[in-house]
């Protein structure tokens, strides 16, 4: 896929808002991209958006469970902030919504996605030029700015926010024009990318695959952040010959992984082990492509297939991923792996495994 193609694909799913559990906007993103390819799609009731490929052996084995299809999964939801309390003077409170710090975002736009209308506020930490007086001078010199600490600046009445739909349990974001990615020469810099570029390379196989060995259910599941919600739910529901997730990947000194093209190919994260026959094949098809996968073990993560295999959903689990650095943050990753992702999964699924 031309890193320019790939580039605005992602942009264009970065700019759709997709908190947990508020997922909407992007939803109807992908269903009209899924069926423009002329594919079997749809929202499930856990608020999952699928597109199915049909595999050319269905009809040959109906009624073996064991291998009734492939799951590839990419969450859609983003981190971000939920609404607590509202206060006086338009000042609203909010708390963490996945694995989401305030120092990350930093004083700046942030949109409130009110039940009638999204309204944007400043997310504020207080004024620096303060005494000891203030708490303010502990986020200066003792201890980083927590989410206790920072609130969203509205300058809105409490009538104009509640006919905005804000209330206890809203979602917030950053705000839209803060969010549009950056371009670094192949890398690709921006907000979401967790995992808004995973979902791109769901969009790129939902065009190339043609004739997948066994049904394909491209998944863009929803509520990863907050426990693997929507991936549980389908894998619970449908027997699996495979899940695979697609994820970021933290750069990190600690890991053996270098910033380059090749995705890696995680062996265990924090949920437990990930299925090493399944593994192998997807070593084997990387090789069918001559694309190199880099191997790793971490800690500190978790993807739809481990969570869903630890919960005993899926027998084999695998997570593809690709080098980023500043996870959950401004993320940066190379446009070449993730893209190169796209051929290994095309050969994977194209091959009858025994």
């Amino acid at each position: 896929m031309p890193y320019d193609d790939l580039f605005q694909q992602i942009s264009d799913l970065v700019m759709c808002h997709s908190p947990s559990g508020v997922e909407g906007e992007v939803d109807a993103y992908l269903l009209e991209r899924f069926r423009a390819l002329g594919l079997e799609a749809w929202l499930d009731e856990a608020g999952n958006a699928i597109a199915k490929i049909p595999g050319r052996n269905s009809e040959k084995r109906p009624n073996d469970a064991a291998r009734s299809g492939i799951a590839i999964t990419s969450h859609k939801d983003e981190i971000g902030g939920i609404v607590k309390s509202i206060g006086e003077a338009g000042r609203v409170q909010v708390r963490k919504l996945g694995g989401a710090f305030p120092w990350v975002y930093g004083e700046g736009v942030v949109d409130l996605l009110g039940d009638r209308t999204t309204l944007s506020g400043i997310l504020s930490f207080g004024s620096r030029h303060v005494s000891h007086e203030s708490p303010q001078k502990a986020q200066q010199e003792d201890q980083p700015v927590r989410w206790e600490d920072a609130w969203v600046e509205t300058k809105c009445s409490l009538q104009d926010l509640e006919a905005a739909g804000i209330r206890p349990g809203t979602r917030m974001v950053v705000g839209k024009h803060r969010k549009r990615p950056f371009r670094l020469g192949d890398y690709i810099a921006s907000y979401t990318l967790d995992n808004k570029a995973s979902v791109a390379i769901l969009l790129e196989l939902a065009r190339v695959l043609k004739e997948p060995a066994l049904d394909t259910y491209l998944v863009a599941s929803a509520k990863e952040e907050v426990g693997a919600v929507g991936a549980l739910y389908f894998s619970r529901n449908r027997s699996l010959a495979a899940l695979i997730a697609l994820e970021i990947c933290p750069l990190s000194a600690e890991y053996p992984i270098v910033d380059s093209e090749a995705p890696v190919l995680l062996s265990q994260d924090g949920y437990g082990l990930y299925d090493e026959g399944l593994n192998q094949e997807l070593r084997q098809a990387a090789e069918q492509t001559g694309i190199p996968l880099q191997l790793a073990a971490i800690s500190g993560f978790g993807s739809d297939a481990s969570i869903a295999m630890k919960m005993g959903h899926a027998a084999r689990a695998a997570c593809l991923s690709f080098p980023t650095q500043n996870t959950h943050g401004y993320e940066i990753a190379h446009l070449g792996a993730i893209a190169n992702c796209v051929p290994v999964l095309q050969a994977y699924c194209e091959t009858d495994w025994p």
